[in-house]
């Protein structure tokens, strides 16, 4: 099949020569009647805030420091008795009203931090909606898991399992830091984004072109919570309360991150036919600001075309990448036409990308019951016209 302008191929051409990287390809039958397209998208976020300078209160950090190093000025953490599932509920919520739906048939869940080390959260958002008993799983890839979830929901999609399906990306991951260790507490913030994907045609905005996945499992020490699972509990031997927090070597995860992130948009562009330099914006994980930064140079593309809204949420894992289109979507910065690349990068090493036509949206995100003020939105530098 032929690339053509829009990312899609034409029916009963050759394929393009195999790339390097573990492209897969669009959703089966590009060209035909079912593919994965975007139609609605939300977002919901707890309402207390943690300034910078309310860490530097209890940590040998200050707001100057926090800022250089990361680009975070806020973050927002759950309150007592709240968790992942909540978030997850009410971004879904929003998605289905900014698509103009009451239910979908189906429901993925990318998180790390789940209400329930077992079951799955999945199934109780899908009760807690009012979904009735449709297909319900969490998809567990850290910070590339929203990527993940969207391929797995475009398969369910193509495959005729569900006309809709809500993919949603969620974590908590202040249930999890070590409340004395800087190098995480600074970096993460709690919330919830999701998508809903309808069956659709390949040709239309909104459509899902295709993915770039890859993961190394080498290098899985990387980012990890060394107790708790059936390797260290098949010891016998006692838990160290350090190895039950989130743990990340933060200069080779910087790093890795940079390479594979640009490494996946080059990939994906190429799957979609798009040169990089005609893409308006790029989505990436909101994992450090200097990250999205080091991207762009190694690209050799403009900061300003990659969006970013860590400065107000911090890195929210999962549920960064779609809190981050409903923020650029609410503010104008992403606009119907534009190309669009997702990309994420996390743990396990796993990163991924998946590009579409920008859709028109009417994107939804609101605030769970809490304490704190709201601190300006710093809304992604956003799209800019080709």
């Amino acid at each position: 099949m032929k690339s053509g302008s829009n990312g899609t191929y034409e029916q009963g051409s050759s394929r393009p020569e195999p790339r390097p990287g573990p492209l897969v390809p669009p959703v089966p039958g590009l060209a035909g009647p079912r593919s994965a397209v975007v139609a609605g998208l939300g977002g919901s976020v707890p309402a207390t805030v943690v300034s910078n300078d309310d860490l530097a209160a209890v940590l040998d950090t200050d707001d100057e420091w926090i800022r250089r190093r990361t680009g975070i000025g806020h973050r927002r953490v759950i309150a007592p008795g709240q968790s992942t599932g909540d978030l997850a509920v009410e971004a879904a919520r929003n998605a289905l009203a900014s698509a103009g739906l009451e239910r979908a048939g189906a429901v993925v869940l990318a998180t790390s931090t789940p209400d329930r080390l077992c079951p799955a959260t999945a199934p109780h958002v899908a009760s807690r909606l009012g979904l009735g008993p449709v297909p319900a799983f969490d998809v567990q890839a850290v910070c590339t898991g929203f990527v993940y979830a969207l391929a797995a929901g475009a398969g369910l999609v193509s495959l005729g399992v569900a006309d809709s399906v809500l993919v949603i990306g969620a974590d908590t991951f202040s249930t999890i830091l070590d409340p004395a260790d800087r190098a995480t507490r600074v970096v993460f913030g709690d919330g919830a984004g999701a998508v809903v994907l309808r069956a659709g045609d390949a040709a239309e905005p909104g459509a899902l072109l295709g993915f770039s996945l890859g993961s190394d499992g080498g290098e899985a020490d990387l980012i990890e919570i060394p107790a708790g699972g059936s390797r260290q509990r098949s010891t016998g031997l006692p838990t160290k309360t350090e190895d039950t927090f989130f743990t990340m070597r933060g200069q080779a995860v910087f790093a890795q991150a940079v390479r594979r992130m640009a490494q996946s948009v080059e990939e994906i562009a190429a799957l979609a036919g798009w040169p990089p330099g005609e893409i308006d914006s790029f989505v990436l994980h909101q994992a450090n600001a200097r990250i999205l930064t080091s991207v762009a140079r190694r690209l050799g593309l403009p900061a300003e075309r990659f969006a970013s809204n860590i400065a107000a949420l911090g890195n929210t894992v999962a549920a960064s990448i779609p809190l981050a289109l409903t923020d650029c979507a609410a503010s104008g910065a992403l606009r119907p036409g534009q190309r669009v690349v997702l990309t994420g990068f996390g743990g396990g090493l796993t990163w991924g990308s998946t590009a579409l036509v920008w859709p028109g949206l009417r994107p939804l995100r609101t605030e769970l019951p809490g304490s704190g003020g709201e601190p300006p939105l710093t809304s992604g530098a956003g799209a800019v016209p080709r």
